[in-house]
């Protein structure tokens, strides 16, 4: 392993990695500066999402620059969190919103109600056909 890369690499490496570091930092002030939880959940989806973009493609680069080849194993990162990161916003949007429904009483008029209406119909004691 030599550690001499040319400077046409190095610099967007080094670009990548301190833009990476710009969306973390950004993703950190919005989660302290909002201060409702669904505002709040923004930021990390998405800014650490980008940082995780920018690092995937800095190693990306890094690595097929050092080994002659490209060096695609950092995809899988950027793949798992594809697929994660929305599932848990979904998540977690789900589980605050059910805890705002269930500490009101479904009384609140901010709060949206649920969308399966078969609660607001009465029960039927009638067995399907």
């Amino acid at each position: 392993m030599s550690g001499n890369l040319a400077w046409w690499i190095e610099i967007p490496v080094a670009l990548l990695l301190v833009l990476s570091g710009l969306f973390a930092l950004a993703a950190g002030v919005g989660v302290v500066r909002f201060k409702i939880f669904f505002q709040r959940m923004h930021p990390p989806a998405l800014a650490y999402s980008f940082a995780a973009w920018c690092v995937t493609l800095a190693s990306i680069i890094y690595f097929s620059a050092q080994d002659d080849k490209l060096a695609l194993r950092s995809w899988l990162i950027i793949i798992f969190l594809a697929l994660t990161v929305p599932v848990t916003t979904i998540l977690l949007a789900r589980t605050e919103l059910f805890r705002r429904r269930t500490a009101t009483g479904g009384g609140d008029d901010d709060i949206p109600p649920p969308l399966n209406h078969e609660s607001a119909a009465p029960a039927s004691t009638e067995p399907p056909r």
